[in-house]
């Protein structure tokens, strides 16, 4: 397991090279943000509070990068298609 740090606060991650891209996924209290190898349907399905980047190869992109898509779950809690991945981890990791 990795840890990916924004202002001090730090989250894991996982990061492993399954194919051509590598799987990513950080975990909150609440939720999780994840590459577009783990399938939004899948996790609505499920109930996940999830949000979805694309493009990303490491860490540091995933930090860069913006919300492509959410579940229905993480949009209660605030979090939206185009918002960045440091606001949405603030969102989901509040009790």
């Amino acid at each position: 397991m990795d840890e990916i740090c924004f202002d001090g606060k730090k989250y894991v991650a996982l990061k492993q090279d399954i194919g051509n891209l590598p799987l990513i996924v950080v975990k909150a209290k609440k939720g999780y943000i994840a590459c577009s190898y783990i399938d939004k349907a899948t996790a609505e399905k499920v109930g996940d509070i999830a949000a979805f980047v694309s493009g990303v190869k490491s860490l540091e992109d995933l930090k860069k990068a913006k919300i492509r898509e959410t579940t229905t779950w993480a949009e209660d809690l605030g979090i939206r298609e185009g918002m960045s991945v440091k606001k949405a981890l603030e969102l989901m990791d509040v009790l």
